[in-house]
């Protein structure tokens, strides 16, 4: 298996720090608004990162915390009234149910900030006490002119100043916030040995890995994965952070997924045109966002519009269609070749377009094996082994093949839909035909197309 190391910028075979355990941290959320488009492309990619290691015999522990402290949050408090608990709570449990919508499975492991203080006070400590620390205003600064390989992860060793928080006093522009002094009313404030305040943001994470899955040694975990973003001032402050206080370094690979842009755009908030998954989530199906969001390489912008997201989900329906084909088989035929295949595409820094070209492959091979061997039961199960495998490595093709393609459609008028089906089967065994084609040509008008199997009748949305 290959991945691109961020840190070195090239494709680097995989080797584990120890035998076949992997430790994987990937930067969360800042719980104080609903999940967008971003969110949910960071989720999918390190999700199919997680599932293919798997796929190849590691055994993984995937860690994803939740930042529940953070002026975005203090602001939410102050213009809303609700505690801290109630407004990061309500966003944690909405970011989840939508990930889990997009099918991505839940971390092994999903610390918050303010259960893990205890360890962002260790790691400040031991930095005060190696000489990389100063104060300024009741704040704890890092003091980046101390650490001689800052910026050696990222190369950005610019000091831009467009980027960084102007503060009278800092010694360097790059020095970034260990712990925040309470500023007054209106702040939200913890006890600790430096008095009463709350971490930086980049602290957490260091302590996060350092409290939940560092190895002692060169390297505290194998992978660290994050949006583009993140890469700087995020991480870089990660491992200034970490490799100042135990010596090392913080991850063996670092891994980072380009942007979702909107209509061209790069998604921003500021701009006004972040895309919440719940509302996305209203109009398509998880599986099918899923389906579009990782059909472009991880690392490249996803420039994201509806008319590409309903070509890729006639991409996906193909695959549908090929499991309506053998709906109600429940044994499998395991086809190793196509597996290989497919893992063989993902291994190399999970590429998906290859991955997806398998996939047509496959489908198109096996639609011109049925049409010639339509009674052949192990072509079928093949078939059906090969559609759990691409379920279980890419998180699709999992859903009822007939419930698939009636998505989008509520109860009540399913209900009327499977009335006027009734009502033509009646038609049809008392022969009256003219009524049985007026009620298909009404259900085609409704959108509605039907079709005679020897295991009934069927529908699905046009």
């Amino acid at each position: 298996m290959y991945i691109y190391n961020s840190h070195t910028k090239q494709k680097e075979k995989f080797v584990p720090i120890k035998d076949n355990d992997v430790k994987v941290y990937v930067c969360g959320p800042t719980v104080y608004d609903d999940a967008h488009l971003g969110h949910a492309r960071s989720s999918i990619s390190f999700d199919l990162l997680r599932r293919v290691l798997k796929a190849n015999g590691y055994n993984v522990t995937f860690v994803k915390n939740f930042t529940d402290i953070d002026d975005k949050i203090i602001n939410k408090i102050n213009t809303t009234g609700k505690t801290l608990q109630e407004i990061t709570q309500h966003y944690i449990d909405s970011y989840l149910h939508d990930m889990g919508a997009l099918g991505v499975q839940r971390a092994d492991i999903e610390p918050k900030a303010t259960e893990s203080l205890d360890a962002m006070f260790e790691l400040i400590n031991i930095l005060k006490t190696k000489g990389y620390t100063y104060e300024l205003n009741g704040d704890i600064y890092f003091d980046t002119s101390k650490d001689e390989n800052y910026c050696s992860l990222s190369h950005k060793c610019q000091d831009d100043a467009e980027s960084r928080v102007s503060i009278e006093g800092k010694k360097h522009p790059a020095d970034f916030a260990l712990w925040k002094g309470c500023k007054g009313d209106g702040d939200v404030c913890f006890d600790s040995p430096f008095g009463k305040g709350r971490p930086g943001w980049h602290i957490e994470c260091s302590a996060m890995i350092k409290k939940h899955i560092a190895y002692e040694g060169e390297f505290e975990i194998d992978i660290h994965g994050g949006g583009a973003d993140l890469f700087f001032p995020h991480h870089e402050n990660e491992e200034a952070q970490s490799s100042c206080a135990y010596g090392g370094h913080l991850a063996k690979y670092w891994m980072h997924n380009g942007f979702v842009n909107i209509n061209g755009e790069k998604m921003s908030k500021s701009l006004g045109n972040s895309f919440f998954i719940k509302d996305a989530l209203k109009v398509y199906d998880g599986e099918i966002l899923r389906f579009y969001l990782m059909g472009t390489h991880y690392r490249a912008g996803l420039n994201f519009n509806e008319e590409d997201l309903l070509a890729s989900k006639k991409r996906l329906d193909k695959l549908y269609r090929l499991k309506k084909r053998i709906y109600g088989l429940n044994k499998t035929n395991k086809d190793k070749d196509f597996e290989d295949r497919l893992l063989q595409a993902m291994n190399d820094d999970l590429n998906i377009s290859k991955a997806l070209a398998v996939i047509d492959e496959f489908i198109a091979s096996a639609n011109d094996e049925l049409d010639k061997n339509p009674k052949d039961k192990s072509l079928k199960q093949k078939i059906n082994s090969n559609i759990n495998f691409i379920h279980n490595l890419l998180g699709i093709g999992g859903k009822d093949a007939y419930e698939y393609f009636q998505m989008g459609i509520d109860d009540d008028t399913k209900e009327k839909i499977e009335a006027l089906i009734a009502k033509r089967d009646k038609a049809k065994k008392e022969k009256n035909f003219e009524i049985a084609d007026q009620i298909r040509d009404g259900l085609k008008e409704l959108g509605i197309a039907i079709s005679d199997t020897p295991n009934g009748t069927i529908w699905e949305k046009i």
